[in-house]
């Protein structure tokens, strides 16, 4: 009887031979994994758009808020009325705030504590308060408490808004100016600078380069509040942007001022956004007092 041939094992014929081979898994890659995410991140948003799509009533969207014929009347009136006093209104409050802030900021960081406590007290009230109850107490709170105290409406949107930005501004200010290195001070006094001309001529600019990007986020955030210049009520010639629609929707049982409306405050505030990132690039990553 012939011996049986060895299948597996360590037997007394050889050594074992395999019965079968295992294939490794393959393993995807960090860019494949990658890739993958993506593609079902991006299959999701179109399939949460095609289902939009067919679940918007678009008949009823388009006349509510696509009426050609309503825009088209809104024009130049929103232009040359409603969107050049806003950008006053937006301007005029940024000055404003902006010349406040600096006062504030140089109080915030003075030596003397009656200083500091005023700053403080001031940044942290109106940082507080909402943009709404600041409008409503210069508008009508005032002339109540000081009869026969009128100031003009633009006057009043301007101190509103200059004092909402202030707050926030100044404790911009106050980080750039803290962000310019000691050295640079100590450096102008060696030199016989006073505190003051060292403040104004060595300081100040440099901080400015750090502060721009904020601010100029800060005046985007100033426009989006002048809408609530609104509420004071104004004549024609002194609506802004969410005045005019308001009484354009009124007008017209229709909700297509609102797209207007919406365009018109994004051709300002795009423009700042770009801005912002370009200032950022260029300055937000520089080392404070680097030439």
């Amino acid at each position: 009887m012939s011996p049986t041939p060895a299948t597996g094992g360590n037997g007394p014929t050889g050594p074992a031979v395999p019965l079968a081979t295992a294939t490794p898994k393959a393993k995807m890659s960090k860019r494949q994994k990658a890739k993958l995410s993506r593609g079902i991140q991006y299959a999701i948003l179109i399939l949460i758009a095609v289902v939009i799509a067919l679940v918007a009533d678009w008949p009823t969207l388009i006349d509510s808020f696509g009426r050609v014929d309503i825009a088209v009347d809104m024009f130049p009136e929103v232009i040359t009325g409603a969107l050049k006093n806003t950008v006053i209104f937006t301007a005029l409050g940024f000055v404003l705030g902006l010349a406040i802030a600096l006062v504030v900021a140089l109080m915030r960081l003075s030596s003397v504590g009656v200083y500091r406590w005023l700053a403080t007290i001031y940044i942290e009230f109106f940082r507080g308060l909402p943009a709404l109850v600041v409008f409503l107490v210069m508008g009508f709170g005032l002339p109540v408490a000081f009869p026969g105290f009128l100031l003009p409406q633009l006057v009043i949107i301007m101190i509103a808004l200059g004092l909402v930005s202030s707050a926030y501004m100044a404790e911009t200010i106050r980080a750039g100016i803290q962000a310019v290195p000691k050295g640079q001070v100590e450096a102008a006094r060696s030199l016989g600078m006073s505190s003051s001309r060292a403040m104004i001529t060595i300081v100040l600019p440099q901080a400015m380069r750090i502060i721009l990007p904020p601010l100029t986020n800060e005046l985007i955030l100033l426009t989006k509040d002048s809408s609530l210049a609104y509420i004071l009520g104004s004549s024609v010639d002194g609506r802004e942007l969410a005045a005019l629609g308001r009484a354009e929707i009124v007008n017209t049982a229709n909700l297509t001022p609102f797209i207007v409306i919406a365009v018109c405050y994004l051709i300002i505030t795009i423009p700042l956004s770009y801005l912002s990132r370009v200032l950022e690039r260029k300055y937000g990553s520089a080392e404070p007092g680097a030439k």
